[in-house]
């Protein structure tokens, strides 16, 4: 479970810092990459505007910072 946090942390801050103009598909496939790549599953990756109350994690931003890519366990 540790190991999943600092994941999940590494990947927000990645996704923010590079991921400003990078489209909202490429990146939430990036990420669902990451995260099969750790052996992690049963989850779901959800592109939301920037704002909207979300149910999970944010785990990107993406469109120049208007939507942003929410990961949910389960």
């Amino acid at each position: 479970m540790k190991n999943f946090i600092l994941a999940v942390g590494l990947m927000s801050l990645a996704g923010i810092a590079f991921a400003h103009g990078k489209p909202c598909e490429e990146l939430k496939a990036d990420i669902a990459a990451k995260l099969d790549a750790k052996g992690i599953s049963n989850y779901s990756l959800e592109i939301v505007d920037k704002g909207t109350a979300a149910d999970g994690k944010v785990v990107g931003t993406c469109e120049k910072g208007t939507k942003q890519i929410v990961y949910k366990q389960g």
